[in-house]
């Protein structure tokens, strides 16, 4: 039989000593079906953050122009950093919408109202030239045709509520969208503590907490039996993280990171288990619609393998 490796460096407790006294390492069920944490990449990209550098050379020319000049400078750098906000934004936003099988589309057209914000500066910029307002017009037009091509627009439809109950579809949207800012909220207040092994074991927990959120989003059924995990317990873990992050911020105390990681370790462990519970009803349902339609077929004397009668 294959044994797992593990040697004085290994960072496996478990492989090390198994290694040391020639036993096999134990593997438990739940840590073979433990999803593996990942990091999400940043939706933000360069692209984005040059869009706050460029307006920054109206601002700056702004100081060598006579009055109404320096108004006209002012007014392209606030509309092009408006732009610029509003399309990060939008890319945040529609990164959040892709990555949830049920969302509803953004209240704000964010990253259009960008491109007509882009527009708007480009003309101002363009104003006062020799071609005047006809040149004013093909700079503003171009530059919001070349903002959309760009970033592209916002989505304009709800995502997974084709078909299935909306009122039940639109709790799942709301429940899932407050489990998400719970977890931006522990991931920024985590970041204050300054220990990168604590962030990684709040993403390791944050990476079981998004598996249960799926589970919920292919069965929206099953939103009653996870909103305690979804509210009390994601709250409960939120507030923990602010309060440790600030203590341990401050006195690095062992003992409360200690405690911390602890009350991860077991707030993971009832999420995993609530996760494959709702998974395990999940395949249990199937199985008995199966088995009903397989006797329903019998009775009507139908078999799968007759091709004629199916």
């Amino acid at each position: 039989m294959a044994r797992r490796f593990g040697g004085q460096y290994s960072p496996d407790p478990e492989a090390r000593e198994a290694l040391n006294t020639g036993a096999r390492p134990a593997t438990t069920g739940s840590a073979r079906k433990a999803p593996v944490p990942m990091k999400r990449v940043n939706p933000v990209g360069a692209r984005v953050n040059l869009l706050f550098i460029l307006p920054f050379l109206w601002a700056f020319s702004a100081f060598f122009r006579d009055p109404a000049g320096m108004i006209q400078h002012l007014g392209v750098f606030a509309l092009l950093i408006l732009a610029a906000w509003l399309t990060r934004e939008g890319v945040i936003a529609q990164d959040a919408y892709a990555q949830r099988r049920i969302a509803r589309r953004p209240a704000i057209p964010r990253k259009i109202f960008a491109s007509v914000a882009t527009g708007l500066g480009l003309g101002l910029a363009g104003f006062g030239t020799e071609g005047g307002l006809y040149v004013s017009a093909i700079f503003g037009v171009v530059g919001a045709v070349l903002h959309s091509a760009s970033f592209g627009f916002d989505p304009l439809s709800d995502k997974g509520m084709e078909g299935i109950d909306e009122f039940q579809t639109e709790r799942v949207a709301r429940a899932v969208e407050g489990a998400e800012e719970q977890l931006a909220a522990m991931s920024d207040a985590i970041k204050r503590a300054k220990d990168r092994k604590v962030e990684a074991r709040l993403g390791g927990f944050q990476t079981h907490v998004r598996s249960l959120l799926r589970a919920v989003e292919n069965d929206p059924a099953q939103l009653s039996a996870a909103r305690r995990y979804l509210g009390i317990y994601l709250r409960g873990a939120r507030d923990a993280t602010v309060k440790f992050a600030d203590l341990y911020g401050r006195t690095r105390d062992a003992e409360a990171r200690a405690d911390y990681i602890a009350l991860l370790d077991d707030l993971e462990e009832n999420f995993m288990l609530r996760t494959e519970t709702l998974i395990d009803s999940d395949r249990q349902q199937l199985e008995i619609e199966i088995d009903v339609l397989q006797e329903r077929l019998e009775r009507e004397g139908v078999r799968p393998t007759d091709p004629d009668k199916i």
